[in-house]
């Protein structure tokens, strides 16, 4: 009897391989599951320092750098002038004989290489930094460096290697602010006076990691930082009716407060509704201020950070409420803006957006670290830094709440993560545009939910159709190209939707909630104040959601494969509804991804099959027969529409 079961199995087995064969033979398809399901070629192997799972490896090592600045914003001159003293721990296994510096101010001078880029000819410039001397500090000792400047990057030649240990330096320099032509930091005129918006104020060194040892890609402007972890004591002087806000510890609020703003500040640190600090009406009020004349210097202290920047102007509104984290702890949301920025619409309520988003990613994701956060209103238009956001003045409604969103969303990617921007601009723009989509979910019931299209805009589009423009787009980039090679047409696709998307996908197509939740924390926490490469994520989600994934980093990552998931044909197996309904579906096109198949009966009910990736991992074609015992009325395939199939109009059948 055996024999004879087995024997049978065989023949059903080999008429159905020989349909299967038939079925691939006679319907036209450019899909070569071979090449798709290969495995991925990673750049290396799992190692000692990235290990093969996706996290950090038990050798795993990190420089870092610690600063202690001193400026002084000119408001006349509009000028930064300065003081960096840097110490420097070399943590590697290799002695170094240089250290590489940015120097991303002299992306605004007239011979910088960031002017070739697109062919367009800015029209403003600035000398970029001014350095008057680099020191090497050896206790009271200051000795002359070395340094050679190239572009956006400094080199500092030492005398002799630095092994594993400290050296210290200490930097002199002074810049001209660049006008509203700075991409991210200018100064801007309100009513009541300008507002600064001051980033890359100070030379920064350049990340040494196990990858590629400097990274010293310039800066051109697309790309934007890679930035090495350590503690930053900032001073920043300014006339006396100036306000400084910076991200960290005030340090010394008795100097540059009054005891009634240093009492509302409290009162808002315990507040959940947003408090007031200083009012439109205490703009032009001497009172507001406790000095009426000269400078004053505030005084800021950021751990473990990867960089600091800060707004500055007479002209600021300041309001603040508390931040509830995990386990009972608590930061301070804050805004400052002009009073051209007030209104019920506008950034009256932005301390109350900043507030929610933290809320949201402090308890889905990993919780915010800082002890503020600030939303600083001016021209950048959206661009983030530990702790601060410099967002657009003129902002309003949901356009406020989803670039406040956004921006504050970088503190996780890569503030928190801290990926290459200047090389993988996906990791942190992508990851934090998938990240916004459940943040707007989650805000106020839903108030500017769903956020499932575009960067910023409301809902309203379906994201799997506005990204197949991209993808049939035979000039499109892919996602891994370098952000500097991304034309300004395609860079909000590729940078940001199409790798948010792809998160998607992987969440609520590919892996489930659950399964790509938990390997997508696991990958912030192992990563978190680190330095992951590409590889180290594609290794954690798998590692973590138990799947091999390869098949979805080259099609959607590497490459733009298109989808065509095609019901060539749907009829009653033997003419008979009882009997089921007898499928035949196509791969058309060289990407794959798991689908759902919808029957519609007669008397409106729906059953829905789920097929897994796996389906295509021989076939070109496939049958299968629906165990329907009733009428049907019409099989659609992806009836959610959820997939980024380029073809729909082959997706269903009426029987």
């Amino acid at each position: 009897m055996k024999k004879i079961i087995g024997a049978s199995l065989l023949l059903l087995s080999a008429a159905f391989a020989q349909a299967q064969k038939n079925a691939n033979d006679t319907i036209t398809t450019n899909y070569q599951p071979s090449v798709l399901f290969s495995p991925l070629p990673y750049t290396e192997k799992g190692n000692e320092f990235h290990s093969a799972n996706g996290e950090p490896g038990p050798k795993y090592w990190q420089n870092r750098v610690d600063y202690k600045l001193a400026v002084k914003l000119d408001t006349i001159a509009k000028t930064i002038t300065g003081t960096a003293n840097v110490t420097y721990t070399n943590n590697s296994p290799d002695a170094l004989q240089y250290l590489w510096f940015q120097l991303d101010q002299n992306t605004y001078k007239k011979d910088a290489r960031s002017n070739f880029v697109t062919g367009a000819q800015a029209t403003q410039h600035t000398s970029g930094y001014e350095i008057e001397a680099v020191d090497i500090v050896t206790g009271d000792i200051h000795t002359k460096a070395k340094f050679v400047i190239t572009d956006t990057r400094m080199q500092v030649r030492l005398a002799k290697p630095l092994g594993k240990g400290i050296i210290k330096l200490s930097i002199r320099y002074r810049y001209t602010i660049p006008g509203n032509f700075g991409g991210r930091t200018d100064y801007v005129d309100t009513k009541n006076g300008k507002i600064y918006e001051i980033a890359q104020f100070f030379p920064r060194v350049c990340v040494y990691d196990d990858s590629r040892g400097w990274a010293t890609a310039p800066f051109l402007g697309s790309g934007e930082f890679y930035c090495e972890y350590g503690d930053i004591d900032y001073s920043v002087t300014v006339p006396w009716d100036v306000l400084v806000a910076g991200p960290g510890d005030l340090l010394n609020p008795k100097e540059v407060l009054t005891a009634k703003q240093i009492a509302r500040l409290e009162a808002a640190r315990n507040s959940d509704k947003t408090i007031m600090i200083r009012t439109a009406a205490e703009i032009n009020d001497k009172s507001s201020r406790p000095v009426n004349t000269g400078t004053l210097t505030w005084h800021y202290k950021m751990l473990n950070t990867r960089d600091v920047a800060f707004g500055a102007s007479r002209a600021f509104i300041w309001d603040a409420a508390r931040v509830n984290l995990p386990g009972g702890k608590k930061s301070m949301s804050m805004s400052v803006y002009p009073v051209e920025s007030q209104g019920k619409d506008g950034w009256d309520r932005s301390t109350e957006y900043l507030k929610g988003a933290i809320e949201h990613f402090s308890e889905k994701w990993y919780p915010y670290p800082y002890p503020t956060a600030i939303n600083e209103a001016g021209i950048a238009g959206g661009m983030e830094y530990p702790g601060i956001l410099f967002d657009g003045m003129n902002d309003k409604g949901g356009e406020l709440f989803y670039v406040t969103a956004h921006e504050i969303g970088h503190n996780w990617f890569p503030m928190i993560v801290g990926s290459d921007e200047r090389r993988f601009a996906w990791m942190d723009e992508g990851f934090n545009t998938f990240i916004d989509v459940y943040a707007s979910d989650a805000f106020n019931k839903g108030e500017y939910a769903p956020k499932r299209d575009g960067e910023y805009a409301p809902g309203g589009g379906n994201p799997a159709d506005e990204i197949i423009a991209h993808i049939i787009d035979p000039n499109s980039p892919t996602i891994m190209t370098q952000p500097d090679a991304i034309p300004e047409k395609y860079r909000h696709p590729l940078t940001y939707f199409k790798p948010a998307f792809g998160l998607i996908l992987l969440r609520e197509q590919i892996l489930g909630k659950d399964r790509f939740d938990y390997a997508f924390r696991n990958y912030i926490a192992k990563w978190a104040y680190k330095h992951p490469q590409p590889d180290d994520f594609f290794r954690s989600m798998e590692n973590g959601a138990g799947e091999d994934l390869s098949w979805f980093w080259r099609g959607w990552f590497y490459n733009n494969y298109k989808l065509d998931i095609a019901l060539i044909d749907a009829k009653y197996a033997d003419k008979d509804h009882s009997k089921g309904v007898k499928l035949t579906i196509a791969n058309k096109e060289m990407m794959a991804m798991p689908f759902t198949v919808e029957a519609k009966m007669k008397d409106g009910s729906k059953q829905r099959t789920y097929f897994p990736v796996e389906t295509w991992l021989q076939n070109k074609v496939t049958t299968y027969t629906l165990p329907t015992t009733q009428d049907v009325e019409s099989v659609t395939i992806d009836p959610d529409n959820a997939l980024p199939d380029v073809n729909r109009k082959n997706n269903s059948k009426k029987l």
